[in-house]
């Protein structure tokens, strides 16, 4: 391995990233081979950084092994020092076996320690880090820590997978573009054909998404699944057609909620307010918070996507500054144990913990689409046709989401909206918001979308948060549903109006509700549903703290 500056590329990219210096001198081994207990060969890069090493850090992932995430997690850390080892996941670039998305990753995770710490190199104790999937197998790895495991930075990463699946009671329908994409990346670690790949995928996309509508509008929906595939993306029935999480054992594998009691390290934790896995990083962070732990949170106005691309510049910087501080003692820059941007605002908030205190407001849905503090008899009610559903409108989606004009979604005759007055004084919202409501179908099989918007001054209204739940055909047919919404920190502007949406889907991000007891995978029957809500007991209640 020739040890070699730092490349044009490495320069533009810390200059990208904000990082404090100039990049070192480090060298690549795109060769390292890591043999498994069951005869697979795993395929990764060691990036050997010059001079005596500050470290190591451990990043596993299915993506490959090169751009973006080569620039973002390993070649930025190894020209500060650390040895960076990229393992690629089981049956993905390079590395052997079949892919069965995070069933493998526990096991895998701890042959793949076993090899780290023999090797000559190695210094000790090691990190973890990366997004998304690769905080996901930090958590497989955390649900029986390694003595040698010291720290880590996880971002927008979930610790149980089932639940980001069906927890709601409904699939969540991001599988069908992420089982695509998967379906079309290369198996091999060389870097051009990996490139080539990336290249493909962002050029087809048009074409790629009108490929992917017959998966969406054809049932049934495993089968339309796999004529799309063609032989691949074999986890995907299995995945739509198995709603028990708790009672299936083939999810089992993919849960590590043990983890959050295994784990005793330093964490840094970093999500998006628009993030599809931001309800399992504020439960990461407080239930580790509540056990007394050394953990930390950022949250900015972000997408899945967008960690990696415009947030970088925040994140990078905070996880070297973590690893600097929880690895080799330096003092930490960081000022507080939370960071967060109020959205709404252009303001980053620095914090003990979060949420602050707060006082709920309860707002009451009225009779003609008001929002109050008084609650008022009446009933508004609402169809909604699995032949024709309620679409998602952004929101945390993988592709497309984010905050929008949500207007059109309220217009809709299958869409409930109250909007309230205009706000004397701007307010800020806290933590979890809860719906409570009194709700009765024609159709025991139905579905509640509930979304909070903010309709500024123009009367343009724009997504806050929201909360789905596929209802249970017996206990919510006779008692009221009481609905936790996404986290949020947010400020209503004064002269804005509040406003709260209802409505039986969000398609395609999750499954739409048939209507039948047919499993929603292998289902052919449609049957609409007939939703009414008695408004007088109805309420939403916002958490609301000290407007700054």
């Amino acid at each position: 391995m020739i040890m070699s500056r730092a490349t044009l590329r490495d320069r533009l990219v810390s200059r990208f990233l904000k990082l404090p210096g100039e990049p070192g001198p480090f060298g690549v081994d795109r060769g390292v081979r890591i043999p498994l207990s069951d005869g697979v060969v795993l395929a990764a890069h060691h990036y050997r950084p010059a001079g005596s090493p500050v470290g190591t850090i451990l990043v596993r992932g299915p993506y490959g092994l090169g751009f973006p995430f080569a620039e973002l997690y390993a070649r930025p850390y190894a020209a500060r020092g650390y040895h960076v080892l990229f393992v690629s996941c089981r049956g993905t670039a390079g590395s052997g076996g079949d892919f069965d998305p995070m069933r493998t990753e526990k096991a895998d995770g701890r042959e793949v320690v076993a090899w780290l710490v023999a090797q000559p190199w190695f210094t000790g104790t090691f990190a973890t880090i990366g997004p998304s999937y690769l905080g996901y197998t930090q958590w497989a790895l955390l649900d029986d820590p390694p003595a040698e495991l010291a720290a880590a930075v996880i971002t927008v990463g979930p610790h149980d997978f089932a639940r980001h699946a069906w927890g709601n009671g409904a699939m969540n329908l991001d599988l069908v573009g992420w089982s695509d994409m998967m379906n079309r990346q290369p198996h091999t670690d060389e870097q051009p054909g990996l490139l080539r790949g990336q290249l493909g995928q962002i050029l087809s996309g048009p074409a790629r998404k009108r490929a992917l509508q017959s998966v969406f509008t054809d049932l049934p929906l495993a089968d339309a699944g796999e004529r799309h595939y063609a032989g691949g993306a074999r986890w995907f029935r299995d995945r739509v057609t198995r709603p028990d999480i708790d009672g299936d054992p083939y999810w089992a594998p993919m849960r590590h909620v043990p983890a959050l009691d295994a784990v005793r390290i330093p964490i840094l934790l970093h999500s998006g307010w628009q993030d599809l896995f931001l309800a399992q990083t504020y439960d990461q962070y407080r239930h580790l918070r509540e056990r007394g732990l050394d953990v930390a949170l950022t949250v900015g106005p972000w997408t899945h996507q967008e960690v990696i691309g415009k947030a970088a510049p925040i994140l990078i910087p905070e996880a070297l500054d973590w690893l600097a501080a929880k690895l080799n003692k330096q003092t930490l820059a960081r000022r507080t144990p939370v960071r967060l941007q109020v959205t709404g605002t252009s303001e980053w908030r620095e914090l003990a913990a979060w949420p602050p205190p707060t006082t709920d407001l309860a707002l009451h849905p009225a009779p003609g689409g008001g929002l109050g503090a008084s609650a008022k008899a009446g009933e508004a009610g609402f169809t909604f046709d699995p032949a024709d559903p309620t679409p998602a409108v952004g929101g945390p989606l993988l592709d497309n989401g984010g905050v929008v004009d949500d207007g059109a979604l309220a217009a809709r005759a299958d869409v409930l909206a109250f909007t309230g007055e205009a706000l004397p004084a701007a307010i800020e919202v806290h933590g979890t918001p809860v719906i409570e409501l009194a709700h009765h179908t024609d159709n025991p099989h139905a579905d509640l979308f509930v979304r909070v918007s903010e309709v500024d001054a123009n009367g343009r209204s724009h997504n806050v948060t929201e909360g789905y739940r596929r209802l249970d055909p017996a206990r919510d047919q006779d008692e009221p549903v009481r609905l936790t919404l996404l986290p949020v920190a947010h400020r209503f502007a004064a002269g804005s109006r509040i406003r709260l949406l209802i409505a039986g889907g969000c398609y395609p991000q999750f499954t739409r509700n048939l209507g039948t007891d047919e499993n929603p995978g292998t289902g052919t029957k449609l049957v609409p549903s007939r939703h009414r809500i008695t408004l007088g007991p109805s309420r939403l209640l916002l958490p609301i703290g000290e407007t700054v």
